[in-house]
């Protein structure tokens, strides 16, 4: 395989990324719009940018991605992609009869400079948009940021178009997902359902990319977060904005828009950032936690108690989106594991600082990078010059797991060659106990493969 010729030395690199550790805007603008109820994404751009970005999340979520595209073609590209955009307008809410036509831009939108807002106000003033549907927008260079960036914008976008402050406080709490699995948003439903917390989640994929196969095609379906819902946003008491990376630019449109207050939380993912979430939630609503959610961190403390001895001074190399990364190696140091080597492609300034924080004097000298030279190169480099006992992060970590007999375990996005991501949840007390089952799963598995004969024991 190729990437048995990745060089032990590392070399200082600028302005070359090989093999990154992350994926374009636009992926994540869509992903975002497919959490609104009634929702066509639209990528203004060519017909193979929307071909890329729908193939991304249907491999990922094993469903069909519907999403439109204005199909620049060489003319397009020259003059400028107004028409195509205004035609398209027409023709989808024609034809496809959405609520909503979420508009994002690729690479070549963005460098010809189109007005992307200008458009869309051109497309409702020539009467392209029918009374009670809507369009909205947001700017997604491909060629900065990372797929998370995307999902920031396109959230934003929601609270810009669709959030209504009419000046009487409604009893409900506004939860900003960030970029979790629609099993994720499930969760977070169900904890504040459980705890007696009326919330709007958005963006809100569940019932949408994990809708039931019931025998007949649905083009929207019933999941996702409704108009309604995100105009009353702007009412709610509080927001509680889950991952920094993802959720804290709309948490902030919120606040100036219609004076939400805010607190920017990790995303609920261990022990202890479900352990700030359920108490933001709770000081939030004013509510008691109650027994049903301790009990189930009980459950999790015992696992973690009867099987310490597996985890213990374990070396740890994980690489993906920052708002994941940054709970998960709080999660393991809690595990007493050593986070050795730690990378991210999206960039922002935060994401080592927070990282050192966590790893304090545990593990002072670990390897910690992110941004666009912050690639898998780089991590099969550290891991080279200082070997680990497993691997976490997406599909494309298996290669290197291959080369250096590595045991792995897929998180994040994308995963492309397993499934159960989009069913069952990373988030929460009951999200955590998963995680254990799989880590230790490839732990002890790789313990009975490796043991002598003599050593091979039925109960380990």
């Amino acid at each position: 395989m190729l990437l048995k010729h990745t060089p032990v030395e590392i070399k200082e690199r600028k302005a070359l990324t090989v093999n990154p550790a992350k994926t374009c805007q636009p992926i994540g603008a869509m992903y975002a719009a497919l959490g609104i109820h009634g929702c066509l994404p639209h990528s203004h751009g060519s017909q193979g940018c929307c071909a890329y970005h729908r193939s991304a999340l249907t491999r990922h979520y094993k469903e069909p991605i519907m999403a439109s595209t204005s199909s620049f073609t060489e003319g397009s590209s020259v003059f400028g992609g107004q028409a195509n955009l205004i035609q398209a307008v027409d023709n989808i809410f024609t034809i496809y009869n959405p609520d909503i036509i979420a508009v994002h831009t690729t690479c070549l939108s963005e460098t010809i400079g189109d007005d992307v807002n200008q458009i869309c106000q051109k497309a409702r003033d020539d009467g392209k948009v029918p009374e009670g549907k809507y369009l909205i927008h947001t700017n997604t260079p491909s060629y900065v940021g990372s797929h998370i960036t995307g999902f920031a914008n396109m959230t934003k976008s929601m609270v810009k178009y669709f959030s209504e402050s009419t000046g009487e406080e409604i009893n409900q709490v506004n939860v900003i997902s960030g970029w979790v699995e629609p099993s994720d948003m499930r969760e977070i439903k169900r904890i504040a359902k459980d705890m007696g917390v009326k919330i709007v989640l958005f963006p809100d994929t569940s019932d949408v990319l994990d809708a039931p196969q019931t025998g007949k095609h649905v083009f929207y379906p019933k999941g996702g977060v409704t108009v309604p819902e995100l105009k009353s946003a702007g009412d709610s008491k509080f927001t509680l904005a889950l991952g920094r990376f993802t959720s804290e630019a709309a948490a902030k449109e919120l606040e100036n828009k219609c004076g939400v207050k805010y607190t920017s939380l990790d995303l609920p993912i261990g022990i202890s950032a479900t352990d700030r979430f359920i108490a933001a939630l709770s000081k939030a609503a004013g509510v008691k936690v109650p027994d049903i959610i301790s009990a189930e961190r009980g459950r999790l403390v015992d696992i973690i108690t009867d099987m310490q001895q597996y985890f213990y001074n374990k070396k740890v190399a994980l690489f993906g989106d920052p708002d994941h990364l940054i709970p998960l190696t709080e999660f393991l140091v809690a595990l007493d594991m050593r986070p050795v080597h730690i990378v991210s492609g999206t960039p922002g300034k935060e994401f080592e600082k927070r990282i050192r924080e966590i790893l304090g004097d545990t593990v002072p000298d670990a390897n910690v990078k992110n941004g666009a030279t912050a690639d898998m190169l780089l991590l099969h480099q550290w891991i080279k010059n200082e070997p680990v006992d497993l691997l976490l992060g997406n599909t494309y970590g298996k290669y290197i797991a291959r080369d250096e007999d590595i045991p792995f375990v897929r998180m994040g996005f994308p995963i492309l060659d397993r499934i159960g991501h989009s069913y069952f949840p990373i988030t929460g007390y009951t999200g955590a106990m998963r995680m254990l089952e799989k880590i230790l799963g490839v732990l002890m598995d790789r313990q009975d493969r490796d043991s002598l004969e003599e050593s091979f024991e039925l109960v380990m």
